[in-house]
């Protein structure tokens, strides 16, 4: 198995869709569940190299956000970082409440059942809109998706690396 990544400096919390208007003024599709700390923070970093950029203005419409970054201030800027994503930098983060995690805190994470059969490590976490988020398993028994609910999963300890899971039935392809 790999060894586990380090935690990342940057959170994802857009993604940069088209320039609105010609001021360079960006919509973005929100992928936090904080979008009101926007207002709160000062910089904002663009694209996978993490590009720095000042919040001049942020606003609030249709269910996006409309950012103003400095050093965007035309349409063809603007339009050149269509598709990245903004990050904010982890220490600028919202802060989480206790049972709270982060979904790259997961990737690593040993699985087992209530029964104490190993399944393997989270891989990935699918953070799907409008539905529970699903746990991707890569173990013995290949790769194995787990629903990610308070019925399925009974106990996760971050600092022991280990998720206790119940199995719903037909969760794994060889059981009929």
């Amino acid at each position: 198995m790999p060894d586990k990544q380090p935690e990342p400096r940057y959170l994802a919390i857009g993604r940069i869709l088209r320039p609105h208007g010609i001021t360079g003024e960006l919509r973005v599709e929100i992928l936090t569940d904080f979008p009101e700390r926007l207002e709160k923070l000062r910089y904002l970093y663009v694209g996978a190299a993490y590009r720095r950029h000042a919040l001049q203005s942020v606003r609030f419409h249709q269910n996006l956000a409309l950012l103003h970054l400095d050093g965007i201030s035309d349409r063809n800027a603007a339009d050149t970082l269509r598709g990245q994503l903004v990050w904010v930098a982890l220490a600028d983060a919202a802060p989480l409440e206790e049972g709270e995690y982060y979904l790259h805190q997961l990737v690593g994470m040993h699985v087992s059942t209530e029964a104490g059969e190993a399944l393997g490590e989270i891989v990935e976490v699918l953070d799907l809109p409008g539905a529970n988020d699903v746990i991707v398993v890569h173990g013995l028994r290949g790769e194995v998706l787990i629903p990610a609910t308070r019925e399925v999963v009974l106990s996760m300890d971050l600092e022991a690396r280990q998720m206790v899971i119940r199995p719903l039935p037909g969760l794994f392809s060889d059981e009929e």
